[in-house]
């Protein structure tokens, strides 16, 4: 079974009622980092975040997006990451400059942990919104899925400029009855992953490592894509809903207009010239008609 760099695999214990997923994430990655600058301590946290997408955006059973917000009165204010039913992501961070690593509570502080899921079959999206409870990422989705799915999750994560990486366990409800034990024995195999095996060894030979003497199948890998792609059309539009009188007055104070996407890390600039492109005139017929 090949892989590519970035992915997510599932994979189930056959005897113990216990499924799991193990994602690594390398270009797509680096594709979400490129020109943000982030200190050490906000990149990893951003990069454990996007690991959890992935993981349980691969559960998504409909076409549609979740988006994962922590956000904080700490001096890391937002972490936020879209992943949709086809592990398409895109993600980004907002934080005070100059921050050390330091645990989840100290650069956070008081926040909240909001799931939103926009289903293309639904009018309404579904929220969820909870506080943080945990001084790691990875503690806090513990958390959170105990509660919402009434069913334990561990969460193993690592990430740094080059690499995310996660590895999930849950367990099922039939698991107590197959093996008492079976739980407490994967997880503690589990917790035995080093970070530099989830970045380098391949899905088979990191199960293989990690539980040698259970019966594990592992599913084929899903390619997981990076996907910010520019949307000149929909800025325009927006600036045409503020009109052109608006416009033209950002223009005369600012001497352009830079609308910035922060989600995707890129800017939109609009000067003088484009004036006639974002307002065309309105024909002569159409002036009579009105």
């Amino acid at each position: 079974m090949t892989t590519g760099s970035d992915f997510v695999a599932r994979f189930l214990f056959e005897a113990l009622d216990i499924r799991g997923a193990f994602a690594r994430l390398g270009d797509v990655w680096r594709s979400l980092l490129a020109g943000r600058g982030y200190d050490d301590a906000v990149r990893d946290l951003l990069g454990e975040l996007t690991a959890t997408a992935v993981l349980i955006g691969d559960n998504l059973k409909q076409p549609g997006r979740l988006t994962f917000q922590l956000q904080g009165s700490g001096p890391v204010r937002l972490l936020v990451v879209d992943c949709t039913a086809a592990l398409r992501l895109r993600g980004m961070a907002e934080a005070a400059p100059g921050l050390a690593p330091a645990p989840l509570r100290a650069l956070l502080g008081d926040g909240r942990l909001s799931l939103i899921l926009q289903n293309d079959a639904a009018r309404e999206p579904w929220q969820s919104l909870v506080p943080l409870a945990g001084d790691s990422i990875a503690a806090v989705f513990e958390h959170y899925l105990a509660q919402s799915e009434q069913q334990p999750a561990r969460l193993w994560l690592a990430a740094d400029g080059q690499s995310a990486c996660g590895l999930f366990l849950q367990k099922l409800p039939g698991a107590d009855a197959r093996d008492a034990d079976g739980w407490a024995r994967v997880c503690g195999l589990a917790a035995t992953a080093s970070a530099a095996e989830m970045r380098e060894l391949a899905p088979a030979d990191l199960l293989g490592r990690l539980f040698a003497e259970e019966d594990v199948r592992l599913y084929a890998p899903k390619p997981v894509a990076y996907d910010c792609p520019e949307d000149a059309e929909k800025v325009r539009a927006m600036l045409r809903a503020l009109g052109r009188r608006e416009v033209e007055s950002i223009l005369a104070e600012q001497g352009e207009v830079v609308v910035r996407d922060e989600m995707c890390n890129r800017e939109y600039r609009f000067g003088a010239g484009d004036l006639g492109t974002l307002f065309p005139p309105v024909p002569a017929a159409a002036r009579t008609l009105h």
